[in-house]
């Protein structure tokens, strides 16, 4: 009866071992480099109050306040709803641009579709300042932090006195960039997998579901997605034309291009005197080499992909509404709507039913698997 009763439980572990892919060496080493999640947090000299326990409140408290706007109607959590993974759901914004989730954005290199941005803080700026968006005014945010007297003095201790000047404004973006410097996304299937194989843990990685490591095999393998899409984040931090239109009602999206003379010229940049390291920041490498090249027209930063199931729909122009939509497109790709000089990474995937369903799976996999997230705090 012993040893039946061990045949038995050895049949029935049988099916649950297998669903366990047989990864190469060379797979494994591809696949570990996505992680391990969540990363360290990134420090920002260019924000001095970045890791101050009063900014990051301050700067909650201002993110969910449609008082800070001009009509009393919009916050920054009106366009980045924390149950969307911080995005909002809509094809395009007032900018004709899809709205990006915040999560992990304490981790970025270049913020905005186009990089106009090279820090958090500046991103935060533009849209507090912005007429079509949070339209704020520093008359406007003396007088709501005036009429909240917690929120006041936690400005006071963080920057000193509260004047209606353009500093003021600075100072709050510098405070809701804190808070979003907060806001990381959650751990995935995929992170589970990815740690069970990194400890040879065979048993815990067969639960991850035999469609999403296919997929997987795939997405680091033939399909070559892993090649923009890098790392933990699942990007490359970097720039490409994919073949997604860039025209709109306006004229054209120049995307990057337009991108890099916005962040040369703002004020609010690493290099700039807005920023609390200056010029010797070590991050601003980036922004003082940026060359413009005519490649960089209608080119579009590579999103991560993390909680992509709830950050619909896709593309720097909300065109795409689902996830088998975007695998359909590399796979159907038009290689001569590529318009990059010396583009050679895309080619269409020609990927069956089957093979597309796998990629799908794998995308699904990157997402938590609670209905709803929310932000996780500073790690320290």
């Amino acid at each position: 009866m012993k040893r039946c009763g061990l045949a038995l439980l050895l049949l029935s572990l049988l099916p649950f071992c297998a669903a366990a892919l047989d990864f190469s060496s060379d797979e494994q080493a591809r696949i570990l480099a996505h992680g391990p999640w969540p990363p360290a947090p990134l420090a920002d000299a260019s924000n001095r109050v970045q890791d101050r326990p009063d900014a990051v409140a301050l700067g909650q408290a201002l993110f969910f306040d449609k008082a800070v706007s001009a009509s009393g109607r919009r916050a920054c959590a009106t366009c980045h709803r924390p149950v969307q993974a911080f995005s909002d759901g809509q094809p395009t914004a007032r900018s004709e641009r899809n709205t990006p989730s915040l999560f992990d954005a304490g981790q970025r290199r270049w913020f905005g579709w186009d990089g106009g941005h090279d820090n958090l803080w500046s991103a935060s700026l533009a849209p507090l300042l912005a007429e079509h968006e949070i339209a704020a005014t520093p008359a406007s945010l003396l007088a709501r932090l005036q009429a909240a007297p917690a929120l006041a003095a936690r400005y006071r201790r963080l920057f000193g006195p509260l004047q209606a000047d353009a500093a003021l404004a600075v100072n709050v973006a510098k405070a809701l960039a804190a808070y979003q410097a907060t806001l990381v996304s959650p751990r995935t299937p995929f992170d589970d997998f990815r740690d069970a194989l990194a400890r040879g843990d065979r048993q815990t990685a067969a639960r991850y579901p035999a469609a999403a490591q296919r997929g997987l095999r795939l997405f680091i393998g033939t399909g070559r997605c892993s090649v923009c899409h890098a790392g933990p984040m699942f990007s490359n931090g970097e720039f490409a034309d994919i073949g997604v239109p860039f025209f709109t009602r306006g004229g054209a999206d120049s995307g990057r291009w337009g991108g890099i003379e916005r962040v040369r010229a703002s004020a609010s940049n690493r290099l700039g005197g807005l920023s609390d390291a200056g010029p010797d920041d070590a991050r601003a490498v980036g922004t003082r080499h940026l060359v413009l090249e005519p490649r960089h027209f209608g080119e579009f930063k590579v999103p991560g992909l993390r909680q992509l199931t709830r950050t619909a729909p896709y593309m720097h122009n909300g065109s795409l509404p689902t996830l088998e939509s975007v695998v359909q497109h590399y796979s159907q790709l038009d290689e001569e709507r590529l318009h990059a000089d010396g583009e050679r990474i895309l080619r269409p995937l020609r990927l069956s039913d089957g093979e597309a369903a796998d990629l799908a799976a794998f995308l699904r996999s990157l997402s938590s698997v609670q209905a709803s997230v929310r932000p996780a705090g500073r790690r320290r």
